[in-house]
């Protein structure tokens, strides 16, 4: 797990690409969403900038159908490893179960929950937002995604037994059909694709055993290299400071957020030359010095805001990090901010 949902640059290109055949260039794009070109050139990104991605690209193509192209036309052999670990699955459902494992390589912006019946199951998706809301077409298209992926792995056109969506219906029905081939429902109590069991269990065309282990144990490793980035100091730094409050949050809540024991958690920190307490400290820095050049917040209240018990307790802290009290910083630092 990651302290905040990520996503793979592989996604993203999947986003600009079909934005592109809409005629909407990358830079258009890019622009709109006020995400630097540069962030093209890393191999994750936040989920609240695809966010913006999309909610760019709903303004910029003027598509209702937009996520729908998206999750069609998405493949998983954009994302080294994946596809072929998949590809190699002996059934279906074999491959689902995949896809749990190892959809953070993909975006743990969401999770996938499988739903087994006596004659189907349901793939329910569970979004995981970060601070900004998503797009509806986000969700249009991983459910659309779905059944691309259920088409590619078995070499013919999957057919799923009902879809639905816990949201408004955003364009011609004519859309979904053509995408999904079967009945879709909105705003009901879930997002999730209903697949029939025989079309689960049925093995795939392309299953190889040994194959499989060869991929499983290549993606495994890249899944385990990805959980030791996700302890970095700059990405639980981001995690504080938007958690710092009235109650701060603790070394075990980003423990568990991390899927990890605190005992992890402090010796990856300490392997980079840091402790959670120290970050803790140098995140309610950062935040006092900016509050305290705002003269529209007394003192106490910027205490309080910080998790400091009493306004002396915080009065200690700020001559601790600047020698001077906070009084005398402000007046002294308040043009600078």
């Amino acid at each position: 797990m990651t302290l905040e949902a990520t996503v793979s640059i592989g996604w993203v290109n999947t986003v600009i690409g079909a934005a592109e055949r809409l005629s909407v260039t990358a830079d258009q794009l890019l622009a709109e969403a006020d995400i630097a070109h540069s962030a093209c050139e890393l191999e994750r990104w936040p989920i609240d900038d695809i966010t913006r991605l999309w909610h760019a690209a709903e303004r910029c193509t003027g598509d209702p159908g937009f996520g729908l192209k998206v999750g069609a036309e998405f493949s998983p052999m954009s994302i080294s490893g994946v596809g072929f670990a998949l590809q190699s699955a002996a059934t279906l459902r074999e491959a689902i179960v995949m896809v749990q494992r190892f959809q953070r390589l993909i975006s743990d912006g969401g999770r996938f929950q499988v739903v087994a019946g006596n004659a189907a199951t349901w793939l329910v998706y569970h979004p995981r937002q970060g601070q900004l809301a998503f797009s509806p077409h986000q969700i249009e298209a991983v459910l659309a995604s779905v059944v691309g992926f259920g088409s590619w792995v078995t070499g013919t056109r999957m057919q799923p037994a009902r879809v639905q969506f816990s949201q408004p219906r955003l364009g011609p029905l004519a859309g979904y059909q053509t995408v999904f081939n079967c009945p879709v429902e909105f705003e009901q109590a879930f997002s999730g694709v209903l697949i029939d069991n025989s079309v689960l269990d049925q093995p795939l065309p392309q299953a190889d055993p040994q194959l499989a282990q060869v991929h499983e144990r290549y993606t495994t490793a890249r899944l385990a290299a990805l959980s030791i980035n996700s302890a970095s100091v700059p990405e639980i730094r981001r995690w504080l400071s938007a958690r710092i409050g009235p109650v701060l949050p603790r070394r075990a809540d980003a423990a568990e957020a991390l899927g990890i024991s605190e005992r992890s958690l402090a010796r990856r920190l300490r392997e980079q030359g840091q402790t959670f307490d120290r970050l803790v400290d140098d995140v309610r820095r950062e935040k006092a010095l900016q509050a305290v050049a705002d003269s529209t917040s007394s003192l106490p209240e910027i205490a309080e805001a910080l998790g400091f018990a009493e306004a002396s307790t915080f009065y200690r802290a700020f001559r601790r990090w600047t020698g001077m009290p906070p009084v005398r910083w402000r007046k002294q630092n308040t043009v600078l901010f």
